[in-house]
Formats: structure tokens, sequence, C-alpha cells
């Protein structure tokens, strides 16, 4: 057996105790630590997990040369500091979603653990979910066709955050899905956004993405903290078939619908043949069966995995800076009330590991 490595946690908020109790039950990980600059709560963290240090100074943690990785649960606008402390100390780095709290900041830290030879892993859960694996596998596989269309909703009453607006909170889950099942990834050429604050909360509390990206081909993101009702659910349009994702919908959470419009073209000799012949198909429809497993405990296994082999995770560093990107430009189009923002390419010429 592989010796087990070990973690330490930076942040016992809301995600902490999540990434502490799956990398404590990780057959890969020991965890060593649980740091926080409020000690009560590490200690409440490190109580549910059992024997585990408690610590309130970062540097304890980075000075320390028994710890290989640590997984930094902390808001978005403190990910850049610490994870550039944590990489120029020799540690391996997982960072709670979004990867920054801009594309310079998460630039900045691909280019340091390429530069370092480490693995810089983004904790976008929904990847690791068997839902979404099975949807990338059917789209690899050409299933669905041609993507022609995603339409994704993630509304609930829910928190609004002190520090970010509606699009920074919600949207990374669906953009990180939306570049996880796409091959290449997310590479689209603008983002438009539209936000509303009907409450005067100071940032939007509603918002539309419109993301055209490949061959005519259109996403769209509904984020909202204000709807009474709860939905999680993506649409995923090709040309042979379109699949839809309820996750609230444990009994049947794909569902594969032979349905659609097929577009016949006629020849182009004559005036009249230059229109198209336009049918509507309307085939079975099927639910694939899913296995079972908590994602997080999945992603704690691929980030030991691309430790230990020393190449890059599935949800790397430039996967979170395709992300990013948008979520960048989304901000910028906000400001210019909804207007097309161009998005910058990604790191063409870097790998997460050296």
């Amino acid at each position: 057996m592989q010796e087990r490595l070990r973690i330490a946690i930076i942040g016992a908020g809301y995600w902490g105790p999540n990434l502490a109790r799956n990398f404590h039950a990780s057959p890969d990980w020991e965890l060593a630590a649980i740091c926080d600059l409020d000690g009560e709560r590490a200690r409440r963290v490190a109580d549910q997990v059992g024997n585990v240090a408690v610590v309130t100074d970062l540097n304890d943690v980075l000075t320390d040369a028994a710890i290989h990785a640590v997984a930094i649960a902390t808001p978005a606008r403190t990910h850049h500091a610490i994870a550039l402390a944590a990489l120029r100390a020799g540690k391996h780095v997982v960072v709670e979603k979004p990867l920054a709290d801009t594309r310079e900041h998460g630039d900045a830290m691909v280019r340091e653990a390429t530069e370092r030879g480490l693995v810089l892993m983004a904790d976008h859960t929904y990847c690791y979910t068997p839902a979404v694996q099975r949807i990338r596998e059917l789209v690899e596989e050409g299933a669905l066709g041609d993507i022609l269309f995603i339409d994704s909703v993630r509304i609930n009453l829910g928190l609004i955050q002190p520090d970010v607006d509606v699009f920074w909170d919600l949207a990374p889950h669906d953009l990180s899905i939306i570049d996880f099942i796409l091959p290449g990834g997310l590479r689209p050429r603008s983002v438009s956004a539209q936000g509303a604050d009907p409450l005067g909360a100071g940032k939007a509390c509603v918002g539309y993405l419109t993301i055209p990206f490949g061959a005519g081909a259109i996403a769209h993101v509904h984020v909202n903290w204000l709807s009474p009702t709860k939905i999680r659910r993506m649409v995923i349009g090709g040309t042979k078939q379109t699949l839809v994702w309820d996750d609230l919908n444990p009994q049947q959470r794909l569902s594969i619908y032979d349905r659609g419009v097929d577009i016949e073209r006629q020849s182009a000799t004559s005036v009249e043949r230059k229109a198209s012949t336009v049918s509507y198909r309307l085939g079975d429809t099927w639910s694939p069966a899913l296995p079972e497993h908590e994602a997080l405990a999945l992603m704690a296994t691929e980030f030991a995995a691309a430790i230990r082999e020393e190449r890059a995770p599935r949800t790397d560093g430039r996967a979170a800076m395709r992300v990013l990107s948008v979520l960048d430009a989304a901000a910028v189009s906000l400001r210019a009330a909804g207007a097309a923002v161009p998005i910058e390419e990604d790191l063409p010429d870097l790998e997460v590991v050296a």
C-alpha cells in the first residue's frame, strides 16, 4: 500500500467541515490539521472527525514539512494569498470554487504551481458526481450529437453573500459543469450578463448569463437567490438527442429524449429549392442507471492520484481559469448594461504540473 498523504484544511466555515469529513475518511489521505483564525470553530470541526490538530496560524501549517497539501475553504478574496503562500512552501493545493476573485489572481496561482511542479486543483465538486460524469461520457461518445444549446437553472431562496454577487456565488457550479462536459472545455467567444438587485442589497441577486460557443451553439445560465422554490436543472440539446439533468430528483436524475428538430437542406439549384424542410422527431425517453458515491470523496481520490502520478487533475488550474474568465467577463458586462464582452484565451502555454 502507498503511504497516505497528509493534508490540512484551511478554513472551518461552511465548506471546511465537508472537506474535513471526506479527507478524513479517504484511504489516500491522513487529515493532519484544521486551520482557522477562530480556534473554537476549528475545534468543533476537528472534534467531528476525531483526534485532529487545531491550528490558528497558517504559518504553522506551511512550515510543517510533514504536510504535503492544503485544501482551501475560505472566502474567494483570500484564495490568492493563501494559495501562493502554500505553493511557495512546497504544498499541493486544492481550492474551493471559484479559484480566485479575479482572473489576474487566478493566473498568478496557475503560473506559480506550474513553475514549482505542484498540483493546483479546483474543487469543482459537481464534476465528480455520478450524474455529471455520465453526462460527460454521453457527450464524448456522441450519443447527443453536436451540442446545440445548454440551458441551466440554479435558483433558490438562498443566503445573500456579503462579499460576492449571485453570479460569483452560484454560476461557478454551472460553468464548471459545462466546461467539464464539453470536449475541449468551455471556450466561448464572449459573454453577456444581465443582473438585478430588487432588494437594494448592493449586488446582483438575480442574474442571467448568455454564452455563445462554437458553430452557433449557445449556453444560458440563470441564477437567483430570491426564488421561493429550489431548482437545479440543466437541459443539453444535441442534434441526435436531448438530455435533462434534474439534480433534485434522486429517482431519475438523468433523462434522455430522442426528440428534436431535424432540418433537411434542399439543393440550391433554384430559388424554390433553397428552402429547408423542417421535421420534428418524437422518439423514446430513457434514463441511465447511475452509481452511488459522494462527489467529494472522488475529488479527494483524484487529488491524491494527480499528486502521485505527477499529472494534472481533471479539474485543474486551466479548467478553473476558463470558469474564472467567464465570471470576470460577466462582471465587466454587468457594469456595461449587458454588453457582450470578449473572453480572453486561457493559458495555452501552461500545464498545471511541470
